[in-house]
């Protein structure tokens, strides 16, 4: 029934023609603006991706020159502008390091002896870097301050009942090395290789020893508890300058493929006050392997 006729029936025979007031009437349906839809953007830094550069390595460790491809900040896969702080810059070579310092573990055998052939600057990384050779074999570290051509480099991977008195340059185990040593390129884990300390003028301390766990301070001043099979290098990384030697011009920031700020940043002044928090607890690398309980007997009896 219509809306009209249902009205006349209240309203009787004097009721107003309402027929015109319920008119269809033609709307006009308005997009809703404040849709937003989120974009997927890669977060820089993750597994391990800088986006920075890509670096060509070959199938076999070789010390010659790598090639290198620069993103300027950008995904490699899809393109998409990720970090807007990086771009342009010199294009390096990358030199490979050998990051495993391999040797002996009998104590009965003289440590490993290598020799620095040469010390380089390599663009991709703060420290300078040494060639050392032993036999047919020549491999990059990182070099250390007072490290020259034609210094002996030792490393050994047995622990002595009496720590021993190492020289810069040399890798021995952590429990090999006496308290208060300068380490650096430090392993995390047994044979996994130095991922601890490698940027230039840094370096770790070795502050105690409990059990078979041997302390570390790194330059963060945070604590590591390590296995004291860990190797580590003695000394200080070199080109200790870097962090204080200003970068002098725009031009030179370019040349390090660092894009300039948008001008936007404001540094901080003394009302924000100075936070000062305690250090975190020791944190504990370990490989985590299953104890042994012991041997667990089942019988079947009822049979």
């Amino acid at each position: 029934m219509a809306v009209s006729a249902v009205l006349r029936r209240f309203l009787g025979q004097n009721a107003l023609d309402l027929t015109r007031f319920t008119a269809p009437a033609s709307c006009q349906i308005q997009q809703n603006r404040d849709y937003w839809k989120p974009i997927n953007v890669p977060k820089p830094g993750i597994n391990g991706k800088s986006y920075r550069r890509i670096v060509h390595f070959k199938d076999k460790y070789t010390v010659e020159p790598l090639e290198v491809t620069n993103l300027g900040g950008r995904d490699p896969v899809t393109g998409r502008l990720v970090c807007i702080g990086i771009g342009g810059g010199i294009k390096h070579k990358y030199h490979w390091i050998k990051w495993i310092r391999d040797g002996p573990t009998d104590l009965k055998v003289p440590p490993k002896e290598e020799k620095v052939l040469k010390i380089l600057e390599d663009g991709c990384r703060t420290a300078r870097i040494a060639l050392v050779g032993t036999g047919s074999e020549l491999k990059y570290i990182l070099s250390t301050i007072n490290m020259k051509e034609g210094d002996i480099l030792r490393t050994h991977k047995g622990i002595p009942r009496i720590p021993v008195l190492p020289n810069e340059g040399d890798a021995y185990p952590l429990g090999a090395l006496p308290v208060d040593t300068i380490v650096h390129c430090v392993e995390k884990y047994p044979g996994y290789g130095g991922v601890l300390i490698h940027a230039a003028g840094t370096f770790g301390t070795i502050t105690r020893k409990v059990g078979t766990r041997v302390i570390v301070k790194v330059p963060s001043k945070r604590e590591f508890s390590l296995d004291q099979y860990c190797m580590a290098t003695v000394g200080r990384l070199s080109n200790e300058m870097h962090g204080s030697t200003p970068v002098g011009s725009a031009q030179r920031n370019r040349e390090l493929g660092n894009r300039p700020r948008s001008g936007l940043w404001h540094r901080k002044t003394g009302k924000h006050g100075r936070k000062i928090k305690p250090l975190p607890p020791v944190r504990e690398y370990n490989v985590g392997f299953a104890e042994n309980k012991g041997t667990i007997q089942l019988t079947l009896n009822g049979f």
